[in-house]
């Protein structure tokens, strides 16, 4: 059974590399790997359409190459100018850069993120885009190293579900979270779950498919009752898309999935869902 050092080792290495192929000069013609692809660049169907063209005018290419999420937590977080706003694995930096236009120059954004090297991209690319209200830090999404409330919305990309303890992530979040703000991320969430998959077993055992955003995965209760129970109120979870097997094994299936019937594991994958969770730390 895999620890949770391990994980966060596999975690931290795969990301590590994407920033690293990311560094390399691009062109137009490269096409995004999301989390749930291979690092190798290769395109797939999972990142696909995130974002509208007008407002990734004059972010870097390599911020844009290199985003690894699901879901656009920019158009569901409502950030308003003077905002303080913190994004959770912040990768390259491409939320924090339209975070930071979204808050204007009385406003703050942040990124945390775990490995160095898209530490040192997202950095690059922030100055790239000219934007200056930006400030990287290096954590874990278990603990942030911020004080209580010091933001009014947290955002992330597909990341939470790459955390191993969940309820420490929620407890961190609504901590870090000042009175009356917010919680908009995007992530992978399993439509009814997994309790009636006979290889779920296996699936949460696969390191790849932790690092692939899969194994991971909350179920829509289980989202919801982590969130209430740290004290969260109005949430609401919304499924922004559906996904099929090939999209989530975009390298091909593991051995052991491979082996299983086909249409088995496909009832299985169909219920991963790209969504969008909001949520609300109440006001003193």
């Amino acid at each position: 059974m895999s620890t949770s050092r391990d994980l966060k080792s596999v975690i931290r290495a795969r990301y590590g590399s994407r920033a690293s192929l990311m560094s390399q000069p691009t062109s137009c013609c490269d096409g995004p790997a999301s989390c749930c692809g291979d690092v190798s660049g290769a395109s797939n169907d999972f990142s696909a359409g995130l974002y509208d063209l007008g407002e990734l005018k004059g972010v870097p290419l390599q911020a844009q190459l290199a985003t690894l999420g699901c879901g656009n937590p920019i158009a569901l977080s409502g950030l308003k100018s003077g905002e303080i706003v913190l994004d959770l694995g912040s990768g390259a930096g491409l939320d924090v850069i339209l975070s930071a236009r979204r808050v204007g120059p009385t406003g703050h954004a942040y990124g945390m993120d775990m490995t160095d090297e898209m530490l040192d991209l997202a950095w690059r690319n922030a100055l790239d885009a000219q934007v200056d209200n930006v400030t990287f830090l290096k954590g874990d999404v278990e603990s942030i190293p911020a004080p209580d409330a010091s933001f009014d919305v947290v955002i992330s990309n597909c990341v939470i579900n790459l955390a191993v303890d969940k309820a420490v992530v929620f407890a961190e979040i609504y901590r870090v979270l000042r009175p009356g703000g917010r919680l908009a991320v995007a992530d992978v969430v399993v439509e009814g779950g997994l309790a009636d998959v006979a290889f779920a077993d296996q699936l949460r055992r696969d390191q790849h498919a932790w690092g692939s955003c899969i194994a991971g995965a909350l179920s829509d209760s289980e989202y919801r009752d982590h969130l209430l129970q740290v004290g969260f109120t109005d949430i609401g979870i919304e499924v922004h898309r559906k996904h099929t097997t090939d999209e989530l094994f975009a390298a091909g299936l593991p051995a052991w999935a491979a082996a299983l019937p086909r249409d088995e594991v496909d009832s299985a994958m169909n219920r991963f869902t790209s969504s969008f969770v909001r949520a609300n730390k109440a006001p003193d």
